[in-house]
């Protein structure tokens, strides 16, 4: 038991990382654009998410919304820009292999702390979980990097007019799920450094005559 500490801390950083991961891919602002015209966009805010686009108005521009006007991305919509579209598929990965490597982690450790003293096995499945943390912090590490540099770039979007979005904003900042995102991916990172650094410790049997 004495020589899982570490991957006892990687489990418990895996599951943190994992939940930091789901809430990024949960939350709209990956982007906040501040817009000039705010005939429409009433605080000249609206926030880009990798599912929707949302914003504040104070016009009743869609029934049942009733000031945030919140407009979902269609699979069809050829405008909006690739490293979107590639956050939603990464990020459902990374919560999978997430999920993966703390169930692999769970079962190792299961095996430890019951004193079940199977090495090929216990020695597997946390190489198995340290194998999967890594995959799951690099595939948020890509959108999170991405998109960051397509913010720092300023880059437009050209949305359709149904969005009520201009193509270009006056300015654009990070927005909250950035910087999650890579808390996640540090801690992602690190959970599966120490799953893989795991050594079966090295007995001797003394047997009494």
């Amino acid at each position: 038991v004495s020589t899982s500490h570490p991957q006892l801390a990687a489990f418990a950083l895996g599951t943190v990382g994992w939940i930091l991961c789901t809430i990024s891919m949960g939350i709209v602002d990956w982007r906040v654009w501040h817009v000039d015209n705010t005939t429409i966009i009433s605080s000249g805010i609206a926030w880009v998410g990798i599912w929707k686009v949302c914003f504040i108005s104070y016009l009743h521009v869609s029934p049942g919304y009733k000031e945030q006007f919140c407009h979902k991305f269609s699979g069809y919509d050829s405008s909006i820009p690739r490293e979107i579209y590639a956050a939603q598929g990464l990020l459902l990965i990374a919560m999978f292999m997430g999920l993966l490597g703390l169930t692999a982690t769970i079962f190792a450790l299961r095996n430890v702390y019951m004193g079940i003293t199977h090495k090929i096995l216990i020695t597997r499945f946390f190489l198995v979980g340290g194998f999967f943390y890594i995959l799951a912090g690099l595939c948020v590490l890509i959108p999170v990097s991405w998109n960051f540099y397509s913010v720092t770039q300023n880059h437009s979007i050209a949305f359709p007019p149904s969005y009520y979005m201009p193509s270009s904003p006056a300015a654009q900042e990070a927005g909250a799920a950035i910087p999650i995102g890579i808390v996640a991916v540090i801690l992602l990172l690190l959970s599966g450094t120490f799953s893989l650094s795991y050594r079966f410790p090295v007995t001797t049997n003394t047997i009494a005559k």
